[in-house]
């Protein structure tokens, strides 16, 4: 079984999906002949055929209209957005059409399609290459957004979207692009949708992360653990639909609640899952649910992106404060 990273991870389930279905096909800027500008796609082209590899011009509003008529039509695209601060002229298109399809013919009509994405900061990028949107799109009906952590999520992941019956927006959290490697069987298996994945079992506080900083997560569960508190680790991975039962179930043990995530505070995922908890879980906690999030701010400029993103010394910090709540 092969060691690679999350970005060959992707082009392998690519790659599988589109040898298995005929149907697959994959578009974007850059995506077929340079291989993308992360190399999501290289050698797709080759082994493919620019039928089913398209470099489309660079107009993000045509390709989202060219992947939503597709998918209308029964074939099963897949949309690259260079970075996710490009998917902006998207919207109309997925907003309007692919999150309303089904909806809109009672079901006779949906739109199985995919529009990847690298998410996220840490790459030392302009402010438009390195932004964490994931909330805009979770709050539009009809959509599902996930955001992986690891190559053996990223490859079952994208299966499972590219199976599926509806419009999925897949980020992929691009500071952990090749940061690390992990066995990955090119078997076809597709890990489920809308479900958490509990990383790390533990008694004393819940930590409810996504993405890169699934990462910085488990180093503070590690550094804790030498202290001798336990901490439970909960990966999202699909932010919409959430899985709050899996999360509910974790602070009726551990009655403790830290949320991470790089995206801005106001309005992210980690409220939404605040307030599920205190409309659900109040009586089941022992202390305020805490967030470690980006600030309210844009992206800052190169080398000033890390300071924007949660670190391991404001997670503990946000723990120990949660754990001295009597």
């Amino acid at each position: 079984m092969p060691q690679i990273t999350l970005i060959e991870a992707v082009t392998m389930a690519l790659a599988y999906e589109m040898t298995a279905d005929p149907s697959v096909f994959v578009l974007g800027e850059d995506v077929g002949v340079n291989g993308g500008v992360f190399r999501a796609t290289v050698g797709l082209q080759q082994r493919f055929g620019p039928e089913r590899v398209i470099d489309t011009p660079l107009d993000e509003t045509t390709i989202a209209g060219l992947t939503v008529g597709a998918s209308a039509m029964g074939m099963r695209p897949i949309a690259e957005a260079q970075f996710e601060g490009f998917i902006y002229p998207m919207i109309e298109q997925i907003a309007c059409h692919a999150g309303r399809l089904r909806n809109r013919t009672r079901g006779r009509m949906s739109c199985p399609m995919v529009i990847r994405a690298p998410w996220g900061g840490g790459i030392r990028a302009p402010e438009h290459h390195s932004e964490a949107n994931e909330a805009l799109f979770a709050h539009m009906p009809g959509l599902r957004v996930v955001i992986p952590s690891s190559p053996s999520r990223a490859y079952g992941l994208l299966l499972a979207a590219i199976r599926d019956p509806d419009p999925v927006i897949f980020f992929e959290p691009k500071r952990i692009y090749r940061q690390y490697k992990e066995e990955v069987a090119d078997d076809g298996e597709a890990l489920p949708l809308d479900v958490c994945f509990v990383l790390r079992d533990g008694s004393d506080v819940t930590l409810v992360t996504w993405g890169a900083h699934v990462k910085e997560t488990l180093e503070v569960a590690d550094a804790l653990a030498l202290e001798g508190i336990s901490a439970e680790v909960i990966d999202v991975a699909t932010v919409k639909p959430l899985d709050f039962d899996t999360i509910h179930e974790s602070v009726r043990k551990t009655g403790r609640c830290v949320i991470i995530h790089e995206a801005t505070r106001s309005g992210g995922i980690g409220a939404e899952i605040a307030a599920q908890l205190a409309e659900k879980a109040m009586f089941d906690l022992r202390a305020p649910v805490e967030r470690v999030t980006g600030y309210d701010i844009p992206m800052p400029l190169f080398r000033q992106e890390m300071k924007q993103l949660p670190s391991v010394p404001r997670i503990l910090a946000a723990v120990k404060r949660v754990l001295a709540f009597s």
